[in-house]
């Protein structure tokens, strides 16, 4: 699902919202995720998960074309850990799914 898809089902399921209006209200909750991510601050939506921010610290790495040691810097990543009830939906789903729809 896009960004678009989720702003056309937004606009659908809720006929008072004009698709400009869909669309602010999905730019301004990515966005208010993202400040708060950037931030390094933890958002939880309940049921659903919650992003947090890890830490990777430096390390030697190697090129693999030329196998010479390269230095990898620390990291900021974001990290999403799924919620319970989403982790039941998603076990659900793939329990009714025979072998050959895969």
């Amino acid at each position: 699902m896009t960004r678009s898809d989720l702003v056309d089902q937004l606009a659908a399921h809720f006929p008072q919202l004009t698709h400009r209006d869909a669309e602010l209200a999905v730019k301004t909750i990515l966005d208010a995720l993202s400040d708060a991510l950037e931030n390094s601050h933890r958002v939880e939506i309940r049921g659903f998960g919650s992003f947090s921010v890890s830490h990777r610290p430096a390390r030697i790495g190697r090129n693999p074309r030329s196998g010479e040691r390269v230095v990898v810097p620390e990291k900021r990543m974001p990290h999403f850990k799924p919620g319970k009830t989403l982790r039941m939906l998603v076990d659900q789903d793939s329990a009714t799914d025979t072998p050959g729809d895969r």
